[in-house]
Order: C-alpha cells, then sequence, then structure tokens
C-alpha cells in the first residue's frame, strides 16, 4: 500500500508504504529523478538487504535509513514499513536546530546505520505509523503540516536511539561531535571536487590536526580514510550502474587524469578498474547470491 501527500506548488513530498510485494529503488536508473531519502523499518523476520550490490543481514525489529543515491532492494519487502521525502517536503541539513542531528542518521557518518528497536520503541513507532496513515486520509490545507511535523517525531526518536547505541554519551551534544558531523555532511557534498582534508578543515574553520584528534577521540577512521572511502563508493557505484568508461568516472570525480585514477583505485581496492569491472560482470551474469566478499562493510554499522 502506499500513501502519497504532494505539494504541486513548491514539489514536496512525502510517501509512506507497507506491505509493497515491490519497494526498491535504482538510482542510476529508473528512480534517478527522485531524489528522496528513505528510512525503513523491518517488521517481519530477519531479511537480506542489498545496498549498492553488496548483501546486509537486516535484523528484525530495525530501522536502517537510507541516502537518496542509494540503490536498493529487500528479500522480503511485504514486512517493511518505509517513509521517503525529499528537501522540499523536509530539508534535514536546514533544520539542524531542529533535529539536533545535522542529518546524523542519513550524513552525519561516513557509514549508514542500521537501528535496533525494544519492545517499547516499537510500541511508539507503531503508534506514530498509525497517526500518520489518519493524517493521510485528512485532505485539508493542515495535512502537509501536520506530515511533517510527524515526520520530524519520527526522525527525532530514531536519531536519539542510533545516539545512544553508537555514541559515547560522554561526547554527545558538544562541539567536538558537531565537528565530526559536519566534516561528514562537507565530505558528501564536495567529494567530487576535494579530496584533501586540507580543503574540509579550511570550510570548518579547523586544523587538519583537530579533525585528526577529533576522529580519533571517536574511534574512527581518519578524515582522510572517510574522504576515500566516499569517492570509492561512488566510483563502484558508477561501475555498477553506469556504462561510463574509467576516464568519464574519473574526470566526474576529479581526478587529474585516468592513470591517477586507475592507482587510487588499486591502492583502495587491491584490484585495477577494468578487474574489478570483469569481477562483477562475472558475478551479476552468474546471478550468484555471493556477489561480494565485503560481508562487513565500512559503509554500514549493525547496532545491537
Amino acid at each position: 500500500m502506499l500513501f502519497r501527500y504532494r505539494d504541486i506548488k513548491t514539489n514536496a513530498e512525502l510517501r509512506l508504504l507497507f506491505r509493497e510485494d515491490m519497494f526498491d529503488r535504482s538510482f542510476y536508473g529508473k528512480d534517478r529523478k527522485d531524489k528522496l531519502l528513505t528510512i525503513v523499518w523491518n517488521r517481519g523476520n530477519i531479511q537480506k538487504a542489498i545496498i549498492d550490490e553488496i548483501e546486509y543481514d537486516f535484523n528484525e525489529n530495525s530501522i536502517l535509513p537510507l541516502m537518496v543515491n542509494q540503490t536498493f532492494h529487500f528479500e522480503n519487502p511485504q514486512t517493511l514499513v518505509a517513509w521517503q521525502f525529499n528537501k522540499d517536503f523536509y530539508c534535514i541539513v536546514n533544520h539542524d536546530e531542529e533535529v539536533g542531528c545535522v542529518g546524523f542518521l542519513f550524513y552525519g557518518s561516513s557509514q549508514s546505520i542500521i537501528i535496533k528497536l525494544s519492545d517499547k520503541d516499537s510500541h511508539k513507532i507503531d503508534l506514530l505509523l498509525q497517526e500518520f496513515k489518519d493524517e493521510f486520509e485528512n485532505k485539508d490545507e493542515a495535512q502537509g503540516e501536520m506530515l511533517r511535523m510527524f515526520l520530524v517525531r519520527l526522525i527525532i526518536t530514531i536519531t536519539r536511539l542510533a545516539k545512544q547505541q553508537c555514541i559515547n554519551p560522554l561526547l554527545d551534544n558538544n562541539s567536538k561531535f558537531h565537528l565530526y558531523r559536519h566534516f561528514n555532511l562537507s565530505v558528501e557534498i564536495n567529494y567530487k571536487k576535494h579530496h584533501d582534508v586540507q580543503f574540509y578543515a579550511a570550510e570548518l574553520n579547523r586544523s587538519p590536526k583537530t579533525l585528526s584528534n577529533v576522529f580519533a577521540l571517536y574511534g574512527k577512521k581518519t578524515p582522510l580514510q572517510v574522504i576515500q572511502d566516499r569517492i570509492i563508493l561512488e566510483i563502484k557505484r558508477l561501475f555498477y550502474y553506469t556504462d561510463k568508461t574509467s576516464k568519464e568516472i574519473a574526470e566526474e570525480l576529479g581526478f587529474e587524469d585516468a592513470s591517477h585514477f586507475s592507482r587510487f583505485f588499486k591502492n583502495q581496492t587491491g584490484q585495477n578498474p577494468s578487474e574489478f569491472k570483469r569481477r562483477f560482470a562475472y558475478l551479476k551474469n552468474a546471478n550468484t547470491s555471493e556477489i561480494s566478499e565485503e560481508r562487513v562493510s565500512p559503509h554500514v554499522i549493525v547496532m545491537n
């Protein structure tokens, strides 16, 4: 079932989906025009989630936030509930003070987050889900604002749970945590043109040393590793879902030339681009479930 709100004047859109036989996204294909952030709740048993051609365990009673440019599909979509919205309906970045997260669920980390819910958490979100359903039945002028208010409540609730599960309380709500989040957001915005830590340090009015110290405090990757991982992720997506050549991808992602691009890719993955493309083509043609050996991905955190 699909509920959909859309304001033709502003292009604001919110979708609520559940018990859908076909729920997926092909960002570089049929869904490229839809810039929708997604929150998925698995209300059934554990199932497989394929995100950018990597397979993960999506545990029962868990929530998975997905960015607009992630391609995904699920083993059993009928057990999922999903909220999807564009920035015209609610721009997370512009409402940082309101939700206190700079899009922590989507942009606040270099990794995606799978959030485990308790029975109490599930009950709270289930009640909110019913409010969404009821409001979709109201076709008056206040509908958009009411739905937006419910979405903010959902984001705040999930964000609080995510922080509890992955952030040391002693490090939360301080300038270092905000700096960490803003760095990741800046990378998401600028990674195609800027590959060096110095640029991001200047953007945030901090020194590269300060950024390194903050990331060390949280036990995460170095700032440079975050930048490089984001570039590699995009390279793989372009190889997976487009027919672009290495030269075209190199130009799109700000490399000086194809040879520099190839060296960077091999240093990060252990394969040159042509080897990677051949391997993926073989696995795709074989239709194997072992499409990736990266069972533990640097781009997903599973919260217990």
